[in-house]
């Protein structure tokens, strides 16, 4: 069975988790209501499909999303197992009751009245976070995602290119029914932004580095990382591809002035060494943030 955490009710992790998933549905909406809806945009996903329905029609953005998740969600759990909790399906019924209400308090009109590139730009913003929100207390924004899910058990295709490949063909559902090349260009750079909002909330602005250092001076840089810069690391066996001689290559994480002085005072003392530098999205454990906080986040 798959695994659904639950919170105790009206606990304290309980009232946060919902407060974000209700904070987050709203920004999420006033994204399509201000910025997204009034310009025809398409930016996959369940909503993509209903803004196409809605422009045909006229029925409500939200109450035709709505129309779509449930039976999604419902199809999902059949298929998938219970691995959809209430907090999901409050997820997406408060999406849908704020896109409707903010657009019947506000109207119908953009935020930003004939620059849709400006509102593609906000509109992933607000979604990215709306929805990085709603990720980050632990429920799924439920939609396309469950379709790909679906898809995904049986033929075995990635999950990320599944995702791709929803949103892509919804991105041409609308480009077929508004027939404008516009709007699919102005999706993209929304389901860009969007993933990318996403990322940043769910794993924060991070300037640490990771090291590779492969020197003939360990001992001597090993004194600068641990006694200068007051970080820890360790040291890797390692075999070299052309002499076959062993190596030690030290490990380290540092942040960007940290690496700055690293690096200097390697090429000071062994301007030979190899040294790979790789971004870190997130860096847990003993002096940087816990696994205990991240997961309590």
């Amino acid at each position: 069975m798959a695994f659904i955490q639950k919170d105790k009710l009206f606990s304290g992790r309980w009232l946060k988790n919902y407060s974000m998933i209700l904070l987050g549905a709203f920004i999420m909406a006033s994204g399509f209501v201000f910025f997204i809806t009034p310009h025809k945009i398409v930016p996959g996903g369940v909503y993509g499909i209903s803004i196409v329905i809605h422009w045909m029609t006229g029925f409500p953005v939200g109450m035709t999303a709505l129309f779509f998740d449930i039976p999604l969600t419902l199809l999902g759990i059949r298929v998938l197992g219970p691995r959809f909790g209430v907090k999901t399906v409050v997820g997406f019924v408060a999406t849908a009751v704020f896109v409707d209400g903010i657009t019947y308090f506000y109207g119908h009109e953009p935020l930003v009245a004939g620059d849709p590139l400006l509102s593609s730009i906000f509109g992933g913003l607000f979604i990215g976070l709306g929805v990085g929100l709603i990720f980050k207390a632990k429920a799924s924004s439920g939609g396309s995602d469950i379709i790909a899910m679906i898809i995904g058990k049986y033929t075995k295709i990635p999950m990320g290119q599944l995702m791709i490949a929803v949103d892509s063909v919804i991105v041409l559902v609308g480009l077929i029914a508004f027939n404008d090349w516009k709007i699919p260009l102005y999706s993209l750079i929304v389901i860009f932004i969007t993933g990318k909002v996403i990322d940043v909330v769910l794993e924060g602005v991070n300037y640490d580095k990771v090291l590779f250092i492969i020197s003939e001076k360990t001992d001597e840089i090993r004194e600068k990382i641990v006694f200068d810069l007051n970080r820890g690391g360790t040291f890797l066996k390692g075999e070299g591809m052309y002499g076959k001689n062993e190596k030690s290559i030290m490990f380290t994480v540092v942040n960007r002035r940290e690496m700055s002085m690293l690096q200097e005072y390697i090429n000071h003392i062994d301007p030979q060494a190899f040294v790979t530098v790789l971004n870190s999205h997130e860096i847990l454990g003993n002096g940087f943030k816990s696994l205990k906080d991240k997961i309590a986040e």
